[in-house]
């Protein structure tokens, strides 16, 4: 997420910025935080959430921390629909995002997407919670507002590299909105993959992307 705050103010929409002086985010890793868009009582707000929803119960057998969850996938689970209301759907702003190519040695090259070379702004459909765990060991329980996105079946651009999925990527204001406002009946079908000339390749190797 290399655009600054106002960039992403100006695209969506927002009323209140929550995020201080947000400086260029070249590379986000889970547990980081980074800026998110929701739906405020005032218009919509900018607010810094930490990436990883909490993690279903089943994960966290014999476990003293939840990392939390990056990605969703299966809306039908009991664990995931008690955030689909409009009150817990977000956009996350992002300019490229990075699968991994698995090399015929077994060894992982980064490789990023984006709408072109230029890498204007994008959002992924996400959810959002406030939750109280236990992140890491020396960190303690901490309460936080966290943060995940969808993610659906690969198109052939993302495919060629990571065929299990890809995220739920919306590019219109209107589907923005749908997804901040709109029931969840007729928000769900924003979940599907991406026309395949939408993204492209703009960089590899690499695990940040600060073009």
């Amino acid at each position: 997420m290399t655009r600054g705050q106002a960039a992403i103010r100006e695209i969506a929409d927002v009323m209140t910025d929550n995020t201080g002086n947000l400086a260029p985010l070249p590379a986000i890793f889970p547990d980081q935080s980074a800026p998110v868009v929701r739906q405020g009582d005032d218009g919509r707000e900018l607010a810094m959430m930490r990436w990883g929803m909490p993690s279903p119960t089943f994960a966290l057998k014999n476990r003293k921390t939840d990392p939390g969850v990056t990605n969703v996938r299966n809306l039908g689970s009991a664990h995931w629909r008690r955030w689909l209301g409009v009150e817990h759907r977000c956009l996350v702003p992002f300019t490229s995002f990075s699968e991994y190519r698995v090399e015929k040695d077994k060894s992982r090259t980064p490789v990023w997407f984006a709408r072109n070379e230029d890498r204007p702004l994008m959002f992924f459909a996400g959810i959002w919670t406030e939750w109280t765990s236990v992140r890491k060991v020396k960190e303690g329980e901490v309460t936080a507002e966290l943060y995940g996105f969808l993610t659906t079946e690969a198109n052939a651009t993302v495919g060629a590299i990571h065929p299990k999925a890809m995220p739920v990527i919306l590019t219109e204001p209107d589907e923005w909105k749908t997804w901040l406002t709109a029931p969840f009946d007729e928000a769900k079908v924003l979940q599907r993959p991406l026309s395949d000339d939408v993204l492209k390749v703009v960089a590899e190797g690499e695990r940040r992307d600060g073009a």
